[in-house]
């Protein structure tokens, strides 16, 4: 296969996903969803892999070097197909790379996955590539769960049934990886050939049970561990609460541990690290306030908030690689289908909309496991709508402030509504948007139960991370600038460029915060100083309180115990702002607030991670459909409430 620098974009050749060396040999490894393909794929790459949406597409592909000997390879994780005969985005997307391309284009050697405890479906996907002109190796994955199920194969027999190199690999215990690798090596030293004619459905299909009948060979065995166990993790009611078990271990996981890891880095970044770069700057004699505020509260302050999502991300990540790998992960979509069909989405996107309540950023990250784009775009714009635990902090303070009684009701009653939210704002897209794309049924293979590895869970851990810093860290850092820019540049007369401490009223994100404030009139909140917060919250939603802290300079209470930030002077500023703003109904005012809160625009790490998922186009049309969903909600609660309180 060719490979010119110089040459047009085309179905290998991509700057952008490229991460070998121009010019080596592209190795493509498919396969079967569950085969093994992508755990193999980790690891003969390691950590030298790059992630992301293939060029033109929203299919997301993964791209590494393989150090392998004589030759290094640039593999290309393609996305489990069943067939060359396309039924979904992602088959029809592997056909494309394989077949659609330009013969010059195409990979120099393609390595077929065949799980050996379902080896027709491997052999049917083999069978159709090697009617093309290919060099083609089969790789036998699983044989030490096919054992358990009484199923051995032959793979000198399948080599001679299907006229392809055959070799056992498994990715998982890392075995028999420099087998692969010389099979690999001894493919390359021939030309591409087609290894059998097509000849129609019926012949393959004949091929196949040939080549299962030489080379497969299975004994009765009795009731296997994985049977045993899945009369328990699918029982129509024991399974859900098991679900929901599962879940909540994976939401205090990511949120109480990752709580104190979040802290100590927010503390390092804000304390010695941004107390150094200041002493390093006086030391040149570059104190000056605008430049140790750009270089120590903007670009310092944004990449200490990058950081401190990576703790989090990370467990998210493990936990989910580790519920992958175990097998679970696939009975969960079982488990949780009948629920999510009612909103036009298969069962594994219960999975992530769960964990957008501890944290919409590893959520959208989450919606990975979705296979078909449609369900990933449709997930990621319902996954906002989760009250995360950023808002949780916002919610508690201003229950503890306005319903001192009654604030875990309060609380509650805002996740309550976050789960109507989620399931109507899906209907409602369901309906219009989506309306053509058709309800299907669950298809999904049910893999044997086996323990996870660590070294493999922490490199797929590893790998989305990766992702996710690269891609929306620069997003985040930049945001948080022009935060801080707008809140240090005067716009009133009396103050100028250089004065250190431009008040909040008086600066640019002041002007902003007046600007918009009349339109939420009708809402109960028309104060700069209640909108104001808003436009922090974009970057976070917990600076909110801070924000506020600022604005009427008292003390900042977001680390304070709720009965005393209720008892704060905080408290009676927001209480004596909201009454003032509302025309005394300060209750129905902060009802609507509140709702706003919930369902307006997410962080912009969120944003940033939505743009890595789906794109821009998505991500801008999820931003406007919740701002106008949480400007509605607001008015429509606000003008009900106030009639009563």
């Amino acid at each position: 296969m060719a490979h010119n620098s110089t040459a047009p974009a085309s179905c290998h050749s991509t700057s952008t996903m490229r991460i070998a060396a121009e010019g080596t040999p592209v190795l493509a490894l498919v396969g079967a969803p569950n085969s093994g393909k992508s755990t193999l794929f980790n690891a003969l790459t390691g950590a030298k892999v790059q992630t992301g949406n293939w060029p033109g597409t929203s299919v997301e592909v993964s791209r590494g070097l393989w150090n392998a000997q004589p030759e290094a390879f640039d593999i290309i994780d393609l996305p489990g197909a069943y067939s060359l005969e396309p039924m979904s985005p992602d088959e029809a997307f592997t056909k494309q790379m394989l077949i659609d391309c330009p013969a010059d284009e195409r990979p120099d050697v393609v390595v077929v996955l065949v799980d050996a405890t379902a080896p027709a479906r491997g052999l049917n996907l083999a069978l159709q590539i090697a009617a093309e002109p290919y060099r083609v190796v089969i790789g036998v994955t699983k044989e030490d769960m096919a054992e358990q199920q009484g199923i051995s194969i032959d793979t000198e027999a399948l080599s001679r049934a299907t006229g392809m190199p055959v070799v056992s690999v498994n990715g998982r215990r890392r075995r028999n990886l420099d087998g692969l690798e010389t099979t690999v090596a001894q493919a390359m030293r021939v030309e591409p050939t087609i290894i059998r004619q097509d000849s129609g459905l019926d012949q393959r299909f004949a091929d196949l049970d040939a080549a299962e009948k030489a080379a497969v060979h299975r004994v009765e065995v009795g009731e296997t561990l994985t049977q045993r166990v899945d009369r328990v993790v699918l029982h129509p009611v024991v399974g859900p609460l098991l679900f929901l078990a599962v879940m909540w271990a994976v939401f205090f996981i990511t949120t109480t541990v990752a709580g104190p890891m979040q802290d100590g880095l927010e503390d390092l970044v804000t304390g010695p690290v941004s107390d150094a770069a200041r002493a390093g700057l006086e030391a040149i004699g570059l104190d000056h306030w605008l430049i140790s505020g750009l270089l120590v509260d903007g670009l310092i302050g944004g990449v200490g908030m990058v950081l401190t999502f990576a703790p989090l991300l990370a467990l998210m990540f493990l936990c989910l690689a580790v519920l992958e790998d175990s097998g679970y992960m696939a009975r969960a979509a079982v488990v949780t289908d009948r629920v999510m069909r009612s909103i036009g989405l298969p069962g594994k996107a219960f999975i992530p909309i769960v964990v957008g309540y501890g944290c919409n950023v590893p959520a959208i990250s989450a919606t990975r496991v979705l296979g078909d784009v449609r369900h990933r775009i449709l997930t990621c714009l319902l996954i906002p709508f989760t009250s995360c635990s950023a808002r949780l902090i916002v919610f508690m303070m201003l229950a503890q402030v306005f319903f001192p009684d009654h604030a875990g009701s309060a609380v509650f009653g805002m996740y309550v509504l976050s789960i109507a939210l989620v399931v109507a704002v899906g209907l409602a897209l369901r309906k219009t948007v989506w309306r053509a794309m058709p309800s299907e049924a669950l298809v999904i293979d049910l893999p044997s139960y086996q323990l996870p590895t660590f070294k493999l869970s922490l490199s797929v851990m590893w790998v989305r991370l990766k992702g996710f810093l690269h891609t929306a860290g620069g997003i985040i850092v930049a945001t948080v600038v022009v935060i801080w820019l707008l809140m240090s540049i005067p716009v009133t007369g009396g103050h100028s460029f250089d004065e250190e401490a431009v008040p909040p009223e008086d600066s640019a994100y002041g002007a902003v915060s007046k600007a918009i404030s009349p339109a939420f009139a009708p809402a109960g909140f028309d104060s700069w100083s209640l909108t104001g917060p808003l436009v922090t919250g974009f970057v976070a939603k917990e600076t909110l309180i801070s924000t506020w802290a600022q604005t009427y300079a008292v003390d900042d209470v977001t680390d304070a115990d709720p009965e005393e930030q209720a008892e704060s002077s905080l408290a009676d500023h927001i209480r004596s702002d909201f009454d003032a703003a509302s025309g005394g109904h300060g209750l129905a005012a902060v009802w609507a607030y509140m709702v706003f809160l919930l369902a307006y625009t997410p962080c912009v790490a969120t944003v940033a991670a939505q743009r890595r998922e789906i794109g821009w186009k998505w991500t801008l049309i999820g931003f406007a459909l919740q701002l106008v969903t949480a400007w509605v909600l607001a008015v429509g609660v606000f003008q009900v409430l106030r009639l009563f309180l």
